[in-house]
C-alpha cells in the first residue's frame, strides 16, 4: 500500500491506473474536508 499524505496522493492523480487515480481523489477530498471542518471549529 502507497503512502496516504497528500503530495503522494498529487503525484498519483498522474497514474493511468483509474483505480489508483479514484484512490488519490479520495485522499485529497478527505483532507480537504478535514481543513474546513477545522476552519469552522
Amino acid at each position: 500500500m502507497e503512502k496516504q499524505d497528500l503530495s503522494s496522493a498529487y503525484r498519483l492523480l498522474k497514474s493511468p491506473n483509474i483505480k489508483t487515480r479514484k484512490r488519490a481523489l479520495k485522499i485529497i477530498k478527505e483532507v480537504k474536508t478535514q481543513k474546513r471542518r477545522t476552519n469552522l471549529d
